[in-house]
């Protein structure tokens, strides 16, 4: 067995999409010659939790940790929805107080690279005396937060770890970046230290073919991608929505609000006999204002089904429960690269995908691979309406087909097998 050290931020009982990742690497490295040690922190601010990942963990797995201050905690006292939001990685652009403002001033310029910087030096010294005493073949790094990234470089840099560092997200390029209001100097300091670590890394996995490009311009390191994927435990059984569903499973804030959607929905309404009837638009997770006002704007409040916050099990029921599933990305150059968690998730449930997000976008080939939907920018007014039509007129005759082709790839356990043979290389 190769002893691999992984620092990891997100464990349960951390709940969204950053905690599966590593959680189910973890669960089945043993069967890929991999034992892992995961080092976490103790009190850590999660700002979402599900204690069902908790049963995920493997009993005997080894775990240590180190408590984390994290300055989130403090900045309650100013906005406590606003700093939810913004430990998540939800950053809006529009519409901001004066102590929003200032509060993301003092995250982007004061806590660089991202709120968790704190936890690296106490980090740091913690590890060397535990790799001192119990060493490992590999340390993995995991962000973001991209902080942990700088425990990665310091262990190599002192103790010339071989070092793995895996992005689950960009750094400098994630689409929130120039939401921080960065100075020219923290600018340059993020630039330096993504530089600094990509060039350190022996190793280098991402999630996207877009981010691998991007990193391939900065660094001769080996750059992989594995990409997330879906966990294939006990058979869920569908029960399909009597309504025509189109379901959002995951946060849904300003910033992708689909517009184009909620118009065309609405004119269907209009021009279709029986549409407004049948529609039913099911979100499911935390939504914000702006969705729900939105939706109001076009007519449409009374067929939504907003369902609020559900543990995971409860998503993975209601993705399979939908007539059709809705994936959104904001609608920006700097989104390409991102390949939300819940796309493997919704392609396990075999319903059909509209995908709504920018040109270019890695979520497109991936979609047509697995043949299990089909992609649209905001200028695919007219391709969206007349899919959704077909899709009404399917419901309304001999019921949605699902299906998807080439999914096994996806499986946890297969991606796992992946991460460990990268592992073995090193």
């Amino acid at each position: 067995m190769k002893r691999v050290l992984i620092i990891t931020y997100y464990w349960p009982p951390a709940g969204g999409p950053g905690v599966q990742r590593w959680l189910y690497f973890v669960k089945y490295f043993r069967e890929f010659g991999i034992e892992p040690v995961v080092y976490i922190p103790k009190n850590a601010h999660y700002p979402l939790q599900d204690e069902s990942f908790v049963a995920e963990v493997p009993s005997d797995i080894e775990l240590i940790s180190q408590p984390v201050q994290e300055p989130y905690k403090i900045a309650k006292w100013f906005s406590k929805k606003k700093t939810k939001e913004m430990s998540s990685g939800i950053i809006a652009k529009k519409n901001l107080s004066a102590v929003e403002k200032l509060l993301l001033y003092i995250r982007g310029n004061f806590f660089i690279p991202d709120a968790r910087v704190g936890w690296v030096k106490p980090s740091v010294v913690f590890l060397k005396k535990y790799l001192a005493e119990h060493p490992v073949d590999t340390v993995v790094t995991s962000g973001p937060p991209h902080s942990l990234h700088l425990i990665g470089l310091q262990l190599k840099k002192e103790l010339n770890a071989a070092w793995m560092a895996d992005f689950r997200d960009p750094w400098t390029t994630i689409h929130y970046h120039d939401s921080l209001r960065l100075t020219k100097k923290s600018q340059k300091k993020h630039k330096q230290l993504e530089a600094e670590v990509l060039q350190t890394a022996d190793t280098i996995t991402v999630t996207s073919p877009t981010t691998k490009k991007e990193f391939e311009a900065i660094t001769n390191r080996p750059v992989k991608t594995i990409t997330n994927g879906f966990e294939r435990k006990e058979t869920i059984t569908t029960n399909l929505d009597a309504k025509f569903s189109i379901a959002h499973i995951g946060s849904l804030l300003s910033e992708r609000n689909p517009a184009l959607l909620w118009e065309v929905l609405n004119e269907l309404a209009y021009k279709v006999e029986g549409f407004r009837e049948d529609l039913e638009i099911v979100l499911a997770g935390v939504v914000g204002e702006e969705i729900l006002e939105s939706v109001s704007s076009f007519g449409l409040s009374q067929n939504l089904r907003n369902v609020g916050y559900v543990s995971h099990k409860e998503a993975l029921q209601l993705q399979h429960n939908a007539q059709l599933l809705l994936l959104l990305e904001i609608d920006s150059p700097e989104t390409r690269a991102i390949i939300p968690g819940k796309l493997f998730e919704y392609i396990r449930a075999e319903r059909p995908i509209i995908a709504i997000g920018p040109d270019g976008s890695d979520i497109k080939a991936i979609l047509e691979e697995s043949k299990s939907g089909t992609f649209f920018t905001s200028a695919e007014k007219k391709q969206l309406k007349t899919s959704i039509v077909d899709f009404y007129k399917a419901y309304k005759n001999d019921g949605i087909q699902g299906g998807a082709v080439h999914i096994s790839k996806y499986t946890r356990k297969h991606l796992t097998k992946k991460m460990a043979q990268v592992l073995m290389e090193l």
